[in-house]
């Protein structure tokens, strides 16, 4: 079963009295333990659809499926339980709280969402330091660590909750070649361990590099070429 499925996705924003359609019916599927690319020039709806398959922002019509679920007409309430429950994200700019270590960075989602006991909690947090290769740092704070590693907490806390998706923004657009690299690799190794499906939006070619499906948006249109990378 695919992880995402949009049939005939439609979105439109109103500016005044113009309405602006920034993704014009656009069909597509996405297959578990992926390694996605949604590329395109500014302003062709790549964030768009992004947000709209992070439950962020709903589409004005079409339909749209994710982790088996029609998310299409969810409420708000509704829509930030499913992310909480289904959905990773990953930012440039981190977006990491800079009060709370790289431990309880990590630890957050499953205290505000999912609420999971203490020692489970701190098991599953573990885990993914350990994955992410930061279990040395768990108890610095955002500020005494490198871009690259804060990236890594942030790949390791979309993880946190158990996420099959993880949606990701222009990831490695504040990190030097060599530490985006980095980065790819360790998405791509937590892709292969965890049976995650990675989602990107970028402009950056190391990305699309190592993408197996490449979806190009133009003017609110999607196409869809397979990508070099088919390990």
């Amino acid at each position: 079963m695919s992880v995402v499925a949009a049939a005939n996705l439609v979105k439109t924003y109103q500016a005044g009295e113009i309405s602006v359609q920034a993704i014009t019916g656009v069909d597509f599927t996405i297959e578990p333990a992926s390694f996605v690319c949604f590329v395109g020039p500014s302003g062709s709806g790549k964030s768009t659809l992004l947000n709209m398959i992070g439950c962020l922002d709903p589409p004005t019509s079409g339909s749209l499926s994710v982790a088996g679920q029609d998310i299409t007409h969810l409420n708000r309430q509704q829509a930030a339980r499913f992310r909480g429950e289904h959905i990773g994200f990953v930012f440039q700019d981190f977006n990491l709280i800079p009060v709370l270590t790289v431990f309880e960075n990590i630890e957050y989602p499953l205290q505000m969402v999912q609420n999971w006991p203490i020692a489970k909690r701190r098991a599953k947090v573990e885990e993914l330091l350990e994955a992410v290769g930061m279990s040395d740092q768990g108890n610095k704070y955002p500020r005494q660590i490198s871009g690259g590693q804060k990236q890594r907490v942030a790949v390791a806390r979309a993880l946190t909750t158990n996420a099959k998706l993880v949606l990701a923004d222009e990831p490695t657009a504040n990190l030097d070649h060599s530490t985006a690299n980095h980065i790819i690799a360790l998405m791509k190794k937590m892709r292969d361990e965890f049976n995650t499906t990675f989602i990107f939006s970028t402009h950056d070619p190391k990305v699309v590099k190592n993408a197996e499906t490449i979806f190009t948006l133009e003017d609110g249109q999607l196409s869809q070429e397979r990508g070099e990378s088919h390990d």
